[in-house]
């Protein structure tokens, strides 16, 4: 069974998406990232045939929007991003997924049929990418764990998808490229989408 791996942060204010509450303030920043995580669980929930996890930055939530009986519910594990990552993915592959695919939860462009492409291309492509416009990726998929994609990452700079394809390419895997999309790590962003601020 196919695996979608959704990364979410505990919601805190002061600490959730500190980019965009720069411009907003911390209790419109947290309303902007609730939005947002709503919609990517929309999204999530329209695929079928795919188990769904969870995995939260701080602690497991059994109690907030996301439902027990549709997202397995786990906690990232490791320092930095790369290595929580390649530990959600090492587990998912050691219980038996054929193939899975990570995503974060502030991507409006992320929708159900973006997902499908995603989990299509890797019937015939090693590796999955939907690069982001400022030079990371929004989606990562594979079929099998490939750790040299996660270690020694600079991670949060234009080098992570460059960086990622050439180590993709020494590693002699497929890779399959979706749509570029943006990421909402500051106003312009949200804005770009059309979306409306929250009440």
């Amino acid at each position: 069974m196919p695996a979608l791996l959704l990364f979410v942060k505990n919601p805190i204010p002061g600490k959730t998406k500190t980019r965009l509450a720069a411009s907003v303030g911390n209790e419109m920043a947290l309303k902007m990232y609730h939005q947002l995580t709503d919609w990517t669980r929309e999204q999530a929930l329209g695929l079928e045939g795919v188990d769904r996890f969870v995995y939260y930055s701080n602690e497991v939530d059994t109690t907030d929007e996301w439902p027990n009986d549709r997202f397995a519910k786990r906690l990232q594990h490791g320092g930095g991003l790369g290595e929580r990552m390649e530990q959600g993915f090492r587990e998912v592959f050691a219980e038996g997924q054929d193939r899975a695919i990570i995503i974060g939860s502030d991507c409006p462009g992320i929708t159900t049929d973006y997902l499908q492409e995603a989990f299509a291309a890797l019937d015939d492509h090693d590796l999955v990418i939907g690069p982001a416009l400022d030079g990371g990726y929004t989606l990562l998929g594979m079929r099998t764990l490939e750790t040299s994609l996660f270690r020694n990452m600079e991670w949060s700079t234009e080098r992570v998808l460059p960086d990622t394809l050439d180590r993709a390419e020494a590693a002699g895997l497929s890779v399959h490229q979706l749509a570029p999309l943006s990421d909402v790590d500051y106003l312009e962003d949200w804005q770009s989408y059309g979306w409306p601020m929250p009440e």
